[in-house]
This record gives structure tokens, sequence and C-alpha cells, in this order.
């Protein structure tokens, strides 16, 4: 099993290649959150060995706060790490797809009843 780190960075849709991004923008996703890509990688059989939320990839030092995504994980995988990147970026996005409600209004039936 291999041990690799994966910075929050990594799978940002929002940042350049310079700036730490691993995967093509297809499979990238905004603003992922730490703890979205602890739920993917158990969800894909991968174990999170350590998850700190307060670290921050030193490739970002250069960025607006906005993009500077704290967070760091330690993940074992049986797949490399850019393999592995690019299950994380579509577990995430099949995650959001399901938990994304409708948000267009009801329509109700009216109280008369047809004859």
């Amino acid at each position: 099993m291999r041990k690799f780190v994966v910075w929050p960075s990594e799978l940002d849709a929002r940042l350049s290649r310079r700036y730490g991004r691993a995967v093509s923008r297809e499979l990238a996703i905004d603003g992922p959150k730490v703890q979205e890509i602890a739920d993917a990688a158990l969800a894909l059989g991968m174990r999170v060995i350590e998850l700190d939320e307060e670290k921050l990839n030193p490739r970002l030092a250069g960025l607006d706060d906005e993009y500077r995504l704290r967070g760091m994980l330690r993940i074992e995988s049986r797949h490399p790490k850019g393999k592995s990147l690019r299950m994380l970026g579509q577990k995430i996005r099949e995650i959001r797809k399901t938990q994304v409600k409708p948000r267009g209004k009801k329509k109700r039936k009216s109280g008369k009843k047809k004859r």
C-alpha cells in the first residue's frame, strides 16, 4: 500500500497547476474541504492515516486568503497518487450531486376535484 499526502489545493479547480492543482480541470472541484476528501477516501476504500485541518500548503503562500485552503491528509491507497486524486475528485463530485436539493417551487394541487 502506498502512503502519500493530499492537500485540498491539489483538487481545487480554481487554482492553476502552478499553485498545486494536480488533476485536470474536468476532475477538479471548487473549494474542496478536508472532511469531504476524507469521506471520499473512506468511501473508495482508502485509509486516512492523519488529518490536520490547520496546515497550509507551502505553495499557497503567495495567494489571496480566498484561495488558501487549509488542511492536509495522509492517505494510504492501493493506487498511485495521481490515480487516487482523480478517483477522489470523481467521488466528491458524486457525493455533492446527491446532496444538492432542488431549489424550484413545488407545485401544489388545487383542492378542486375534477368531474
